[in-house]
């Protein structure tokens, strides 16, 4: 098995979101990568969201954060809900004829639970293959991607880091998969 890589290039980033919301429109699946590039989440919370913790049922209007305990380190974390993801989120919404309620990502097998891990991993899959990826990308990519997006737009590593709700700066750097064109990269913008 190989390393999960973020995805790296905004063209390729708007291919893979386009695959679900032009090419095979998947309203669930389009707000599955949109929420996961725009949230820094672990696939494992994303998929235990529920309407509930997005949506306001009463005023009909979506969160401007979303509040969990992180499954995998117990850690509490608050995440804001960018324009990007309430824009998927209404597109999805809409999708629907009656009230949203249950899981966010619901299964269309069964009854009240949410897409499996293998299946997020399969609509990942397919989308980026379409975008020319067929090795390295995994649901930990959107995740991934999350923090690279950051860092080239300039966001502080400390607070990347407080996002991704790392203990030690050391793993934050792992995370971002910085390579050699990174690196040759900051020498030629310096150039002092």
């Amino acid at each position: 098995m190989g390393t999960t890589i973020p995805i790296k290039n905004s063209d390729d980033l708007s291919r893979i979101k386009e695959y679900y919301s032009s090419v095979k429109i998947k309203p669930r699946n389009y707000l599955l990568i949109v929420f996961g590039v725009n949230t820094a989440l672990r696939i494992s919370d994303i998929l235990n969201l529920k309407w509930e913790d997005i949506y306001d049922s009463i005023s009909k209007s979506y969160r401007d954060h979303v509040s969990l305990t992180e499954h995998k380190t117990g850690k509490e974390n608050t995440v804001f809900l960018n324009s990007s993801v309430k824009n998927a989120l209404e597109k999805y919404r809409t999708s629907f004829i009656k009230t949203p309620d249950g899981y966010l990502f619901k299964s269309n097998k069964g009854c009240n639970r949410p897409i499996s891990r293998q299946q997020a991993y399969r609509i990942i899959k397919e989308a980026a293959a379409y975008a020319g990826y067929n090795n390295g990308i995994s649901c930990h990519s959107l995740r991934k991607t999350f923090g690279y997006c950051a860092l080239k737009k300039g966001i502080s590593p400390a607070v990347i880091m407080k996002i991704y709700n790392h203990s030690s700066f050391r793993v934050t750097q792992r995370y971002l998969g910085i390579d050699q064109d990174e690196k040759d990269e900051a020498y030629k913008i310096l150039n002092l």
